[in-house]
């Protein structure tokens, strides 16, 4: 079981719903992680369980980093508006430093997140079982 976190702006709730919708059988199976409102619609329109953190400006994005930063997130999909200056774009860079830091995927379109979640079902994330297994202490 793998730990996905699901993030969208407002602009790309949709979309993000929509998405999920039509991999809802992949996602089955999974830990999903998601913020506030897309979290909540996520729920609403399949029948998966979403964890919900708070929404992104309100922390959101920090929580689900917290978890990147201890190597506890398997990937994320964060459908990013271009085109609308966010108010919480510090945590945004810093969430999406973070996935580079550990090594986690993260998807920012539709495109690239369609690959991954056909990654997934075709099993290629089993590394992601290693890191956990052999994951280091904190020194």
């Amino acid at each position: 079981m793998l730990k996905i976190a699901l993030i969208a702006h407002d602009r790309k709730k949709d979309e993000m719903v929509n998405f999920v919708t039509a991999y809802e059988h992949v996602f089955e199976g999974h830990k999903l992680y998601g913020t506030g409102t897309t979290a909540q619609r996520i729920m609403d329109g399949t029948k998966l369980d979403v964890h919900r953190f708070m929404s992104g400006p309100l922390g959101g994005d920090q929580q689900i980093g917290a978890l990147v930063a201890e190597n506890e997130m398997d990937f994320i999909i964060f459908l990013r508006d271009p085109l609308m200056a966010q108010p919480h774009e510090p945590d945004i860079i810093a969430l999406l430093r973070l996935c580079d830091v550990q090594g986690i995927p993260c998807a920012t379109n539709v495109a690239t997140a369609e690959l991954l979640v056909r990654a997934l079902d075709r099993g290629d994330f089993g590394w992601r079982e290693l890191v956990h297994k052999y994951k280091p202490g904190i020194e």
